[in-house]
This record gives C-alpha cells, structure tokens and sequence, in this order.
C-alpha cells in the first residue's frame, strides 16, 4: 500500500514525522493532496494538550491548501485536481438546523480540522466535503493557506462589523492577524488605523493600507483615536486582555470593540465606559467553507496577501517553535514541494 509522511502529535507536547498508509476517503469524503499548510497559534490546542477530549496520535493543521486527489461515495460537485483549501471549520454533525444551514462555526459540536480528525501537517488529508472551500487560481497554496483562518477571521469581523465605508476603524497589534487586517480594513474602504509598539512598524503599517499610525509606547492610544473623531470599530488582534483594556476608551459613539486575539487573561472594563457612548465588545471566530470562498476571492480580486516563511514539512517542529516563541514576524508555512 502506497505510504505518505505526517508530522502527528504522539501525546501533548510531542511533535514527530512518521510514515502512514496513505487512507482512502469515505462516504462524502475526499481525500486532499497537501501542498501548503500554514502553521497557527491555535494548533496548541492538539500540540499542547489544550483541547479536552483530543484523541491522540493527532495531525494537527487548518490551514491546509492542496488538490483533490481522490473522492468518496457520494461525491459529485469535487472533482480530482480541483484547488481546495479546509480552516478551522472542518465540518459538522448535520443534527440541527443551524448544522444543516452551515451555520455551524460557533457550534460545541462543530468538527474542528486537525483537532477532531487529523489535519494537513502531511502529505495527504481525508476532509468531509463540507469543509471544502475553492481556491482562485490567481492565489499560490502557499498564500492561500494562512488566508484560510488568520484572513478569513479578520475578514469576516470586519466585514460583520457595524463599520461602513469612510468609518476609522483602528487595528491594534500588526503581526499575523493584523497585516491582514490593515489590508482587508483599507480594501473595504476604511479610514485604517495601525496600532503597534514602538515606530518600526509603521512603514509597514502605511505600506499594507493604514492612513494613520500610532506608537502606543510614545502617546496614549485612546487620546489619540478620539482626536480622530473616535474608532467606529476597533479590532483587537492582540493576545493579550490587559494591552486590549485601555482601546475600549478610544471608541466612539456606538462604536464597538471585536476581539479576535484569544487571551487567557480578562478584559476589564466597567459599565459607565459602555453606557455612556453605548459602546459595546464582541468576539468572532472564523467561519464557515462558504466564508472562506469568500475570503479567498476578495482576496484574489484586491490582492491581499499573508506575508510568509516557508518550511519544508520535515522542519514542522522548528516551524511550530519558530511561530510559539514569536520569531515568526508574520505567518509560517509548511510547504510540500
């Protein structure tokens, strides 16, 4: 039987490249040939040992880009050869009515990619088809793959949030999430605003669509969003409940906070800072295959673009460090040449 190389997570905490039979795919599965496969913070979830109930040896990885290489039963709108790409969202139970609208993103039971079966740290995947999202030509796998959770994650906050076109909305932190984020703010026709420590960034900043620049390590960051008339949105990439607090006071009327930097400590905030300006803070997360075809096609059309380093998948370990040790400036790529 025919053999492929996986990088799995043996038990929590412990990465390593093993040869697999390389598996057939199932009723209304197919089976994804890796090409590219972007490496994300939240693959601790199955490498650490952060997610209860992860059945271990695990694969993890979801942001996987490739080609279709063979298709189940049941099968018929996936042909062999096309582009596909699979996120976090890697299907679901089809036992409600959200499931069966596909509007299963924030369900508990939700089939998460690389958590609940095995992901695209390999050379090949087996993906139900419902995880499936087309690719355009014009984006490479390797550019494709970091847009399907870190692009359509900041895509689709911004592009549910209550800001229209000529709004300020402010993009604090500008590393994997918020070079993104700056893009997809200017291309929706955003009045952008970068938010970062420190001036060496900005450059960048004006470069990847913001019109603004703030050092929050030279002046309040607050201060100065009011003195632009306030932030209709503020969106929040920063891991950290404590550096996203002091935004809330740089909101305007109505305006609101999305936080999609995952944080183990709070934020603090208190009532009056709500009321007052009937200001509000929500989270997001992801979404569903149709929000990633989305994603990937504004993409395509605008030309946004995740800024990259490639690894081979044998360097899959040094990669994942690489990104958890905050070496990697913007997003990691495995890359099966």
């Amino acid at each position: 039987m025919p053999r492929m190389k996986v990088v799995q997570a043996t038990r929590p905490g412990a990465l390593e490249i093993v040869e697999r039979d390389i598996p057939k795919p199932g009723h209304f599965q197919v089976r994804i040939k890796v090409h590219a496969c972007g490496i994300c913070h939240s693959d601790s979830y199955t490498n650490e040992g952060l997610w209860q109930g992860v059945v271990y040896p695990r694969v993890p990885g979801h942001e996987v880009a490739g080609t279709v290489d063979e298709v189940g039963e049941g099968v018929t709108q996936w042909k062999k050869g096309q582009r596909v790409g699979i996120g976090w969202a890697g299907g679901h139970c089809g036992e409600c009515i959200p499931c069966r609208k596909g509007e299963f993103v924030a369900c508990i039971k939700q089939k998460i990619t690389g958590i609940h079966y095995d992901g695209g740290y390999g050379e090949y995947m087996i993906a139900p088809v419902e995880a499936l999202a087309a690719i355009p030509e014009s984006l490479s796998f390797e550019e494709a793959a970091p847009l399907l959770c870190a692009g359509i994650t900041t895509f689709n906050a911004l592009r549910h949030s209550t800001a229209r076109a000529g709004d300020l909305v402010a993009i604090s932190s500008i590393g994997g999430l918020g070079h993104l984020a700056l893009q997809f703010s200017n291309k929706m026709g955003f009045k952008t605003v970068g938010i970062s420590h420190g001036n060496e960034k900005e450059e960048l900043a004006r470069k990847l669509g913001a019109h603004f620049y703030i050092d929050s390590s030279k002046v309040n960051v607050a201060d100065e969003l009011q003195k632009l008339g306030g932030a209709t949105v503020i969106l929040s990439t920063t891991p950290s409940g404590k550096a996203t607090t002091p935004l809330i006071e740089g909101l305007g009327l109505g305006g609101e906070l999305v936080v999609v930097g995952a944080a183990s400590d709070p934020i603090e905030v208190t009532s009056l800072q709500l009321i007052r300006l009937k200001r509000t803070i929500r989270g997001w997360a992801s979404g569903s295959s149709l929000d990633s075809e989305e994603a990937l096609k504004f993409c395509a059309l605008t030309g946004i673009r995740p800024m990259i380093e490639k690894f081979p998948l044998e360097k899959a370990h040094d990669a994942y460090q690489h990104m958890m040790t905050n070496r990697a400036r913007f997003r990691s790529v495995l890359v099966n040449e």
